[in-house]
């Protein structure tokens, strides 16, 4: 992506979204919102909250989405709560067959689909010519809308349903979580901001796969933020 661009980022505090929000600052992009996106979601409490904090120390827009109608899906272990999420030895995020497994579990029916398309009104709206989501190369192994090829098949649909030919662009989708860990050192990101647990405690719960990707990512690039775990 140019630089100078009115673009909408898509924030929902993880590691992911939050590195892409202050990458686009740093190429001196106009950031005119940033989306959290609140579908019932159970951590959507703290990536609200976290995600205010990170609009306001970036000095951009922020706006809350409210999706109630998620909940008619009926699926997805993040939105029913008689539904158990994945944690501890449960996940496994080195055995490919198991991360499809507890993929299959969290999976939220067409959520960046959805998100990318509510993402383009706004921009379109607002004359802005690109939306940027957190998608990264390591869960696009198991969840599809994180992938490159979704990105750019998103943008030639948007091309057809938006005005002014709304694209999807993203700093980390060829990344995985370490190098979007040394990625975000590089621009400073303040750690303690992100929420990038599937629950709304008071610390990263540690167990659930975010969790358990986000921990190897830290300590991969030796960057210590143990303290914002629980225990």
């Amino acid at each position: 992506m140019k630089s100078t661009k009115k673009v909408v980022v898509l924030l929902s505090a993880g590691l992911d979204s939050t590195v892409n929000a202050y990458e686009a600052i740093k190429h001196q992009h106009e950031v005119v919102l940033a989306l959290t996106f609140n579908y019932g979601q159970r951590a959507a409490k703290k990536e609200i909250e976290h995600a205010a904090k990170i609009a306001a120390h970036l000095g951009v827009p922020h706006k809350v989405v409210e999706l109630p109608w998620f909940k008619d899906f009926n699926k997805s272990s993040l939105l029913v709560e008689s539904q158990t999420v994945p944690t501890g030895s449960a996940v496994e995020i080195d055995s490919l067959e198991k991360s499809e497994e507890t993929a299959r579990s969290v999976w939220v029916p067409n959520r960046n689909g959805i998100f990318l398309n509510i993402a383009a009104a706004y921009a379109e709206a607002a004359g802005a010519e690109v939306v940027i989501p957190g998608f990264n190369a390591e869960e696009a192994a198991t969840f599809p809308d994180n992938s490159k090829e979704f990105l750019d098949r998103a943008t030639q649909a948007l091309w057809y349903s938006t005005s002014n030919h709304v694209t999807v662009g993203c700093f980390t989708v060829h990344l995985k979580k370490p190098d979007i860990v040394r990625l975000g050192q590089g621009l400073k990101v303040p750690w303690e901001l992100i929420w990038p647990c599937y629950f709304a405690g008071e610390k990263w719960c540690g167990e659930c796969e975010s969790c358990l990707r986000s921990k190897r990512a830290f300590e991969s690039a030796k960057v210590d933020v143990s303290s914002l775990f629980k225990g």
